[in-house]
């Protein structure tokens, strides 16, 4: 979860945080995909933590299947 800090001047409810209400200048945990929803605005919030980089998907391999050997009757 990322992490931003409220910093305009009255307590907010917040819907996507439960109604939570956030007092100014209040540190909130907040969904990593919605972070930039939130530091966009400026006059509002700003970043703290930002969202961790998720681990990168390990890669799938792939073994080629020898096609079955043929004899050739002659």
């Amino acid at each position: 979860m990322a992490r931003v800090r409220y910093i305009g001047a009255e307590p907010v409810t917040v819907p996507e945080l439960g109604n939570r209400t956030i007092q100014p200048d209040a540190v909130a945990e907040v969904p990593d995909g919605r972070f930039d929803g939130y530091v966009c605005q400026t006059a509002t919030w700003e970043a703290v933590e930002e969202p961790k980089e998720s681990a990168p998907a390990p890669k799938k391999t792939t073994t080629a299947v020898k096609p079955a050997a043929t004899s050739k009757e002659g």
